[in-house]
């Protein structure tokens, strides 16, 4: 565990969720102002072998006895995307920053009604942001930086593709009631990183989906994006060959990422510029995105100062979101 001088934060996980395990706790575990207090899981035993393993001093039985600890100022929520409209209203009624897995909701609706809760929270009201953790990531603030400085012209495209295969019935981007789907799972990275490069909403939208016969989840969606001065398009798929690449198109060249949503921690990636003066390659040294982003949010608590997406943005974000999945069944594009 890093050694500092600064000021750290006890973090609670909210469940033992395999990404909890595997991406960020560890990460959590590199940050210099993080410190994994504890973790809950429903099965008091399990929380337990999972804490040993992961050199987790503290556990809980229910996650009502976590959020009932006052040494802890964080928590972080990857419970099944039904539940983390729920259980982030009781972190921050119970006073805890929360940082909650995407999409924080299941429709803009809930999000709405989050943001409501929110307001009536007494000052100082705890911090609240929405994981998507790709933005933190030095080849995304490179991409955004190159879009604004034109460096390939005015932005008028971009597509994304994100997939991957996964057929087990018991999975939980296999349930329906769970709030899975590909849309949900990843699909809104598609809608979220169009909204980030374009710096604005999308005028109308169009969706096509193919629903699974078993499971009823979308497993395949495809999104068209009108921002008006250009188009972004995204396809995502839980059914299909494993596969992730995202194109941005100006009037002047192009910028292609190689891994821009899984990148892994202990790897390189490659962002690609390419103009009228040839092709530049650009490599960012190995960084952990989740480490990056919990670093963002530990900071913005300690200095008190804004986060990078609130939960206007996240509401945002689901409108979109929300138009795609009616548009998909409807057959039109729908205005926003």
């Amino acid at each position: 565990m890093p050694t500092t001088d600064k000021p750290r934060l006890n973090w609670g996980i909210l469940s033992t969720a395999k990404i909890a395990r595997t991406k960020v706790i560890p990460a959590l575990q590199k940050s210099a102002q993080a410190h994994v207090y504890g973790i809950a899981s429903r099965d008091g035993e399990k929380a337990k072998r999972i804490a040993q393993d992961l050199a987790i001093p503290h556990t809980y039985d229910s996650y009502e006895a976590l959020l009932a600890d006052p040494n802890i100022q964080v928590v972080y929520i990857p419970l099944p995307n039904d539940q983390h409209i729920e259980w982030t209203q009781k972190a921050l009624q119970a006073g805890k920053h929360v940082l909650c897995e995407k999409p924080i909701g299941l429709n803009s609706e809930q999000v709405q009604t989050l943001q409501a809760f929110y307001q009536q929270l007494p000052e100082p009201r705890p911090k609240v942001m929405e994981a998507f953790m790709y933005r933190f990531h030095a080849q995304w603030q490179m991409a955004k930086a190159l879009v604004q400085e034109q460096r390939i012209g005015e932005l008028k495209a971009i597509q994304t593709i994100f997939s991957y295969f996964n057929a087990d019935p018991n999975n939980i981007r296999n349930s329906l009631e769970l709030g899975g789907g590909a849309l949900m799972d990843i699909g809104c990275y598609g809608v979220s990183l169009a909204r980030f490069l374009f710096g604005q909403e999308p005028q109308r939208v169009c969706g096509m989906s193919e629903y699974d016969p078993a499971f009823g989840v979308d497993r395949l969606t495809t999104g068209l994006l009108d921002f008006g001065s250009g188009q972004a398009s995204f396809t995502c798929a839980t059914q299909m060959t494993p596969f992730q690449r995202v194109q941005i198109y100006g009037t002047q060249g192009r910028i292609e990422l190689e891994i821009p949503f899984n990148a892994p921690p202990e790897q390189s990636t490659r962002l690609w510029v390419q103009t009228v003066k040839g092709i530049e390659e650009h490599t960012f040294a190995p960084q952990d995105q989740y480490t990056l982003q919990a670093e963002v949010f530990t900071e913005a608590i300690l200095k008190d100062q804004g986060i990078p997406m609130d939960l206007a943005e996240s509401w945002a974000n689901m409108r979109v979101m929300d138009a795609i999945v009616l548009s998909a069944q409807e057959g039109c594009f729908v205005a926003l």
